[in-house]
């Protein structure tokens, strides 16, 4: 177990270490940041004299290595169009998207589960045959296509729910939430219906295909020849079996549902870091660029690492020790 952990932490590392040379390379190779901090009539001493006091003019691994111990703090420095330093910034920003993450993931978990479980038990009836035509279309349409509709259907024709914003937030300690108000609970519905159909899809499609491959296998049919009940054989065999590898998908899709809210969050106007990284690419605003890419991966390597080690727990073939299979 402990030589498990070890190797996936080097790996996370490894990784954010990468992430964290092409966030470096932002500043690098992409704009002088010089010019974008001051103005044209600033002189070329000036300028130089900037340059030397962020250290602009030291060895590249010299910058690298202020920069990865810069981002270890949280200091990405300032932002450009906002001249805010980037920490607030993601602060302030960070409830809105991982609370829209979060209901996304609930909605896709306690709906896309139960419909693959449903759907695999019942392969051959008519409502499990529509539930699969359907799923198409979160697997056909693009996401803004899908956001578009909502708009159009609930806040445009319906006027049921609101069609962009976050509604009225609370601040709860350093956190602020629209969930714990009517106009935030509102808020939230489209935003993560749009965000969650493709990933329900996905899940419920594993499911099904997963809950079909358990029931045909041997311990199954043994369970059926003991006289077990339908129930236990679907719920306490099949279905345990079926989220072994459902464990790793889920993770991986909170992950790019972190990464890929930029659309959703740019249709509806959430207020969150990927409506933020819209922003700043359009100021090329490189500080908010580089901290975001950095947050998401530190997100994902986060999630991954602890699926894997779920993984390690429910999957007793990862615990067995190497050549242990020739015993």
């Amino acid at each position: 177990m402990l030589a498990f952990v070890v190797q996936r932490l080097f790996q996370s590392i490894v990784v954010m270490l990468v992430v964290a040379f092409a966030c470096f390379g932002l500043f690098r190779y992409v704009g002088d940041p010089i010019n974008n901090m001051v103005g044209q009539e600033t002189s070329i001493a000036d300028r130089e004299a900037l340059r030397e006091r962020l250290g602009l003019n030291d060895p590249m691994v010299v910058q690298y290595v202020r920069f990865v111990g810069n981002a270890l703090q949280g200091d990405f420095g300032i932002s450009y169009r906002l001249q805010r330093p980037v920490a607030t910034i993601i602060a302030e920003r960070l409830p809105a998207t991982l609370e829209l993450v979060f209901a996304s993931a609930l909605l896709a978990l306690f709906i896309g589960i139960p419909l693959g479980v449903y759907t695999g038990l019942n392969r051959d009836g008519m409502l499990a045959r529509l539930i699969m035509t359907v799923s198409l279309v979160g697997v056909s349409l693009p996401t803004f296509v899908i956001g578009i509709g909502l708009i159009y259907i609930f806040a445009v024709n319906l006027q049921w729910l609101p069609s962009f914003g976050r509604g009225q937030t609370v601040e709860v300690g350093w956190w602020t939430t629209g969930l714990l108000t009517v106009s935030g609970l509102k808020a939230i519905i489209l935003p993560s219906i749009t965000l969650c159909l493709y990933q329900l899809t996905l899940l419920m499609r594993l499911v099904r295909a997963e809950m079909l491959e358990v029931l045909r296998t041997d311990y199954i049919k043994f369970a059926r020849a003991r006289g077990l009940t339908n129930r236990a054989i679907h719920f306490s065999h099949a279905l345990k079996n079926t989220l072994v590898p459902v464990i790793t998908i889920t993770g991986l899709q909170i992950g790019s549902l972190i990464a890929f809210s930029i659309i959703t969050e740019t249709v509806f106007q959430w207020p969150g870091m990927g409506f933020l990284f819209i922003q700043a690419v359009q100021f090329a605003d490189i500080p908010v660029m580089a901290a975001y890419l950095v947050m998401v991966a530190f997100f994902f390597v986060a999630i991954n690492f602890i699926v894997d080690l779920l993984y390690f727990a429910v999957d007793p073939r990862l615990r067995m020790p190497r050549g242990g299979g020739a015993h």
